[in-house]
């Protein structure tokens, strides 16, 4: 918010210096972002006249030699008043005057004019009436900006005003605010004052216009008022300066009075050509089936039934809160105005801008929250100008529907309460000052604590804290002591959960991937890559772009991103995780998992001593076993059934504790391709969930073994569609408890066992709690696996004998 210091010095007498007042305002929560100076007639300059000679086709014209400061130009005026050496007011071409005038280089009967002779009224000066050109004194030096001479340079304050402080987008509090910052006196005209001011129901204005509002819950009060006789035309210099100042462009007055009203108050208003309304009626209603509207911006916008409308007996002719019809909007022919100064919801006035794009100063402040017992007084203010500038006469009295009337509120304020939760030691009396320059009145109890009445305009404060914020910040915040928080402090402490996400964490990153995060919200485009419906995503209802219009339900687009741009980035190895949320459509509604998923591609680099290592599947799959193994589960790798993203003969699913917890595998090519990946990428996605309820922090103790062990090497033939881990598991339960440890070490394909099989190798390691195995039991042992081994048509291949731990193995 622009705030001109000049406008709001003619309502609080605040005398500090800008700078000071700006950090005043910022040390009591109204954050200042920028203090500036205005040029409100930039173009404009001192000139002195150098030389003086008839027109030659002219009798009232005369060409002028004007000096602005070290160069000569050409005017031609027919100023009465002029003489050699008068130091003058030149508007260059490009200068725009107050009353819009825009200066051009011009021509007069075959004479160039490089610019205009200024007099006051031309300048908008006032009080100043005198003819001819506006003379300054003999010792003012030519080529200055005749604003930095005459002191008429703005200075405009720029303010952040905070959601909460909607009363703050009003001069009129603004000034309440200043006042109570600084000591400085308010000064507000009388409309602004505060109080209501009541009429008669039968005033003559209820002859002109009635009111019904068909939506209280959107419409809380609107007041109407109708000035007749009015005559359209530019604004007065003054305020057209001051609207500048503030950011706003002059229309004409009319137009210019609703907004210079809206910038002192807060409260918006509008203003309709009385003449083009159908009936004497203003009905404020939701907009109907496929009805539309002409704003004044010149665009035809559809509206919804869910949008509150100003309308007559046949048409919208506003969209409430927002902005008005062009088939209403005052022109330079209008003679009669409609006046309207209402309250809208603010939720509903929001909801209306954001879909109709329309964003305005007036839907700001209605979303914001404007005063409702302010509007009558607003109206009163603007009607009063619209008399003194436009020669309106007003309508006696005023059509006020006021359906859902303002209700007072008071707070009770304990002192030793202010003093508890600021950890500050403020007298009551300074407390009790404090309320008083902010305006508010209280009374004490016979407890000491103060009942304070709250304003209609200061709608943030509905809670004893937020009093005792108001008594902070005007204190100083500043000067709160720094102390530590009453009481003991517990000992905080991560759950399970947390100690299990870090765990995890910090496994993945000590086996050599990197932490990602990415976005949660992605595009539906993601999961079509990916080969899924968006429809298993939660959707968002408004999201801020369509390429974040769905919540992820796996992490892998993000980590697809990501080993995309580092591959486009000459990054030629890959490897990152990420542990996050995803979210699925479910009944009832929505629900949310915890999973962590990597990606990896491109090769380990070589060392000194060892050579480069492929990242793909077996990488990591070991990741994951090393993991589960700190966790204590025991993790299956299972034959995966169909999943869209992952080749269909390099993916396996996951299982622990009898149920699928996630999958690994290489991604499909057709994904690789249309995610722009150049070389293969292997992922993993674990939900974490299940597999901390199965985890195991605290290991459990095996005793060492007393006897030796004995170690024997097997290699099975089996058809090459049976899986290794149903080998290995027939294995070991045919084993038994005496099975220590059994790794497969090797895989062999070939024609030495046959088309459609394959050798796997592994070694077994056996061991007995209270004695060293012999050769019968060892024997039968074997004979079980291989009798279980048979059942899933495999055979052995070689078999070695036995030997004890510690002979060199053949």
């Amino acid at each position: 918010m622009r705030v001109p210091l000049e406008w709001l010095q003619e309502y609080v007498a605040v005398e500090v210096p800008p700078e000071e007042l700006a950090a005043r305002l910022t040390d009591a929560g109204l954050e200042v972002d920028s203090v500036a100076t205005v040029d409100p007639l930039p173009g404009v300059i001192t000139c002195r006249l150098t030389a003086i000679e008839p027109h030659p086709d002219s009798l009232h014209l005369w060409i002028c030699q004007v000096d602005t400061g070290g160069t000569r130009e050409q005017v031609v005026s027919g100023a009465p008043n002029l003489r050699v050496g008068q130091v003058a007011v030149l508007a260059r071409p490009g200068a725009v005057l107050p009353g819009g005038q825009e200066i051009r280089k011009a021509r007069f009967r075959g004479v160039d004019s490089e610019g205009m002779l200024c007099s006051a009224p031309e300048l908008g000066l006032p009080g100043r009436h005198e003819e001819g050109i506006l003379e300054l004194g003999p010792d003012t030096p030519p080529g200055q900006p005749v604003s930095q001479v005459l002191g008429l340079e703005e200075v405009v304050i720029g303010l952040e005003i905070t959601p909460n402080r909607a009363d703050c987008l009003g001069l009129a509090n603004l000034a309440r605010e200043v006042a109570a910052v600084t000591g400085a006196p308010l000064k507000l005209p009388g409309e602004l004052e505060g109080g209501t001011t009541v009429f008669p129901a039968t005033s003559q204005v209820h002859d002109q216009v009635g009111v019904t509002i068909t939506e209280p819950e959107l419409c809380y009060r609107y007041v109407a008022k109708i000035i007749t006789g009015v005559r359209v035309a530019p604004s007065p210099a003054w305020m057209q300066r001051r609207l500048e100042a503030a950011g706003f462009r002059a229309v004409n007055n009319v137009v210019d009075i609703t907004n210079y009203v809206m910038l002192e108050t807060g409260q918006p208003l509008h203003a309709f050509d009385y003449a083009r309304l159908s009936g004497p009626e203003i009905i404020v209603r939701r907009a109907r089936d496929r009805e539309s509207i002409r704003t004044l911006d010149g665009v035809e916008r559809e509206l919804a039934e869910t949008m509150l409308v100003i309308a007559d007996r046949e048409k919208p002719v506003a969209v409430a809160g927002v902005m008005g019809g062009e088939a209403t909007e005052i022109t330079g022919d209008t003679t009669t105005v409609l006046l309207e100064s209402a309250c809208f919801a603010g939720p509903s006035v929001r909801q209306t801008a954001r879909q109709l794009g329309l964003a305005s100063e007036a839907s700001l402040r209605f979303a914001r929250g404007v005063d409702r017992e302010g509007c009558l007084a607003a109206a009163e203010r603007a009607c009063r100008l619209l008399a003194e500038i436009a020669g309106g006469e007003v309508v006696p009295g005023a059509v006020d529907s006021y359906p859902c009337p303002w209700v007072p509120v008071s707070i009770t304020l304990s002192p030793s309460r202010v003093q508890e939760l600021l950890g500050a030691e403020i007298p009551p009396g300074e407390m009790v000052d404090i309320l008083s320059r902010l305006q508010l009145q209280w009374e004490e109890g016979t407890d000491g604590d103060l009942r304070v009445h709250i304003p209609s305009y200061r709608a943030d404060l509905t809670l004893e804290a937020d009093l005792v914020e108001e008594v902070a910040r005007l204190w100083g915040y500043n000067r709160i002591p720094a102390v530590f928080p009453p009481g003991v402090t517990g000992e905080a402490k991560l759950t399970r959960e947390q100690r299990l996400e870090a765990g995890a964490r910090q496994i993945l990153a000590t086996s050599g991937l990197y932490e990602v995060v990415t976005y949660s919200f992605i595009s539906p485009q993601e999961l079509i890559r990916l080969g899924l419906s968006p429809g298993i995503a939660v959707r968002l209802r408004n999201p801020l772009r369509e390429e974040q219009g769905i919540m992820r339900p796996s992490l892998l687009p993000g980590l697809l991103q990501v080993a995309r741009d580092n591959l486009f980035r000459q990054q030629h190895t890959v490897a990152i995780y990420e542990v996050g949320k995803v979210f699925h459509q479910a009944e009832p509604g929505p629900h949310e998992s915890l999973m962590a998923a990597a990606l990896v591609t491109g090769e380990r680099p070589a060392g000194w001593n060892w050579a480069a290592t492929p990242l793909g599947f077996f990488y990591l799959k070991g990741i994951l076993e090393e993991w589960m193994r700190r966790w204590g589960i025991e993790l299956e790798f299972c034959r995966a059934g169909h999943l869209p993203f992952l080749h269909p003969g390099r993916a396996v699913v996951l299982r622990a504790g009898g149920r699928e917890v996630g999958f690994l595998g290489e991604v499909h090519p057709e994904v690789q391709r249309s995610c722009d990946l150049p070389r293969r990428a292997t992922v993993f996605e674990v939900e974490l969930r299940p597999l901390m309820t199965l985890a195991r922090l605290v290991p459990a103790y095996q005793p060492l073994l007393r006897f030796p062990v004995v170690e024997r090497d097997v290699a099975v033939i089996v058809p090459e569609d049976v899986p290794g881990q149903l080998v290995q598991e027939t294995i070991a339960q045919a084993a038994g408890e005496v099975l220590r440890s059994i790794q497969l070490f090797d895989v062999y394909q070939g024609e030495q066992i046959g088309q459609g099989r394959r050798s796997l190798a592994f070694h077994l390691v056996y061991g007995g709690e209270d004695h060293t195995l012999n050769e019968e039991e060892l024997a039968s042992i074997h004979g079980r696996v291989v009798a279980a081994l048979g059942q899933i048509e495999g055979v052995l291949r070689q078999e070695q004998a036995p030997e004890i731990a510690g002979d060199s193995r053949r």
